[in-house]
């Protein structure tokens, strides 16, 4: 029954973001939501401690999988909130193709971040608060600069976390989430600079991307969260 009721909850939150996009798209994200639900489906719930806060207000994400799955939804909290800060106030020079793929970004991470809080349930960290301060909406440069380190960092984040999930089936729903990440992180980089998308600032000697734990992550992360978060339950 309680499985029952999550599919329903995500259901309902994608369904209601998709009632903001047009029948392309929404045509698009339904293969994605059903994809979605029945990898929730097949997933089995962790025993693994849940996200707590401390005694100074800092909100420690949790241990194992459940812990991981966490730190995504963090990590997803910030990108979605970014790009609907950026969509709202539009730099004055975004032309209409970088309007129509900043939004379908946007959307990507809204499908993202519903899913992480509804397959956490009530083990989920709460609604993170953000801080903009030091991101210049008007500014074309200022915006791209800080969507692509964001994409940049959330790459780097999934392809670090990736061995210390436990279960197979949150490791192929990572595998899907990074591959979408790194297509953004791909857009972003040739609007920044053109052909920089695999150049060998993110891309090493073997053709790998950079891999990153939460230690290093999350405290780049934090920059832009006021609300405290600590990762120190994780390996």
């Amino acid at each position: 029954m309680a499985k029952i009721q999550t599919e329903q909850a995500l259901t309902g939150a994608i369904q209601k973001e998709m009632s903001r996009l047009s029948r392309r798209k929404f045509l698009g994200y339904a293969g994605a939501a059903t994809g979605l639900m029945a990898a929730l489906a097949a997933c089995t719930k962790t025993n693994d401690a849940p996200s707590a806060r401390t005694a100074d207000g800092t909100i420690d994400v949790g241990s194992g999988d459940g812990g991981i799955l966490n730190y995504a939804y963090a990590l997803e909290q910030l990108e979605a909130a970014f790009y609907v800060q950026v969509l709202m106030h539009p730099y004055a020079s975004m032309n209409s193709s970088e309007m129509a793929m900043l939004s379908d970004i946007r959307d990507h991470e809204i499908a993202h971040r519903e899913f992480f809080k509804n397959a956490l349930g009530a083990n989920a960290i709460p609604a993170l608060e953000f801080d903009w301060s030091k991101i210049d909406f008007t500014s074309r440069a200022s915006v791209l600069g800080t969507s692509m380190a964001f994409e940049d960092l959330g790459v780097s984040a999934y392809n670090g976390a990736g061995h210390l999930i436990q279960s197979g089936d949150y490791l192929l729903l990572a595998g899907k989430i990074v591959s979408v990440e790194a297509r953004h992180a791909s857009y972003v980089r040739d609007l920044v600079k053109y052909n920089s998308f695999a150049d060998d600032s993110i891309i090493d000697m073997n053709g790998l991307d950079k891999a990153n734990p939460p230690s290093v992550v999350l405290p780049i992360a934090q920059t832009y969260i006021k609300t405290k978060l600590s990762a120190n339950s994780l390996p």
